[in-house]
């Protein structure tokens, strides 16, 4: 599916392909399973899609004799580096597996249950054995002349400084915040994409520049167990 209007797309999706016709002893593809090749491109309104990059992976296999059951299985979400020619482009979260069918067909293999798209192939949700759990969270943003004092990321959403003539704009009022679902674990979290753009006449925006902070677990504040303070007060 196409995500517009974002740095950093949450697809949330499963994706199935049936039937899948592999050559090869059993064993070696147990043992060294073929590699998944994932490209990504940005689709703009007009024009062909721009190449972003590829990753490459390889699946957790189950094979008939097994089952479907941890710790193998469902396998884990992890980061896969996103390569654009020599350069790095980016990071993709996601989990690959390859099951064998057996006589039995489908009945062989566990249950996908959801809604897909005939036209453009099964698209289901993330089961719930591999999807992380969420935590709300306060996402803050406070910006004083172009240092980011506390900051988290705001995604999908843009805060645009009011406009200023002076080359060191003073953004001592810029304050923004709003909730957020993010992975309790801390590992999955994406990253703060920060841009600074200069507000023009007649809506256009310059781009005056931008970073990236890979992790954001130092800028976490979790509040103190009221409970845990109740007990010290009290014992």
């Amino acid at each position: 599916q196409v995500l517009n209007e974002t740095l950093c797309p949450t697809w949330d999706q499963l994706l199935v392909f049936d039937n899948v016709e592999l050559y090869g002893e059993a064993h070696e593809m147990r043992d060294d399973p073929p590699i998944i090749v994932i490209e990504i491109y940005d689709q703009d309104t007009v024009g062909k899609a721009d190449f972003m990059g590829r990753t490459f992976a390889k699946p957790v296999v189950k094979m008939l004799d097994e089952h479907y059951c941890p710790p193998r299985f469902p396998p884990q979400l992890e980061y896969y580096q996103i390569y654009r020619g020599n350069s790095t482009a980016g990071d993709l979260l996601a989990a690959f597996e390859l099951l064998q069918i057996g006589p039995g067909g489908k009945s062989d293999l566990p249950p996908v249950d959801g809604p897909t798209d005939m036209d453009r192939g099964p698209i289901l949700p993330v089961p719930l054995g591999i999807r992380p759990v969420l935590s709300k969270y306060r996402v803050e943003v406070i910006a004083l002349e172009h240092q980011i004092l506390m900051f988290s990321i705001v995604w999908g959403r843009r805060a645009c400084p009011q406009t200023s003539h002076s080359l060191h704009p003073a953004l001592d009022n810029q304050h923004t915040f709003a909730s957020q679902d993010l992975p309790e674990n801390e590992l999955l979290h994406p990253p703060l994409n920060i841009r600074v753009v200069d507000c023009r006449a007649f809506g256009r925006y310059t781009l005056v520049g931008s970073h990236a902070v890979s992790s954001l677990r130092k800028f976490i504040y979790r509040p103190p167990d009221k409970k845990a303070q109740y007990w010290n007060m009290t014992g």
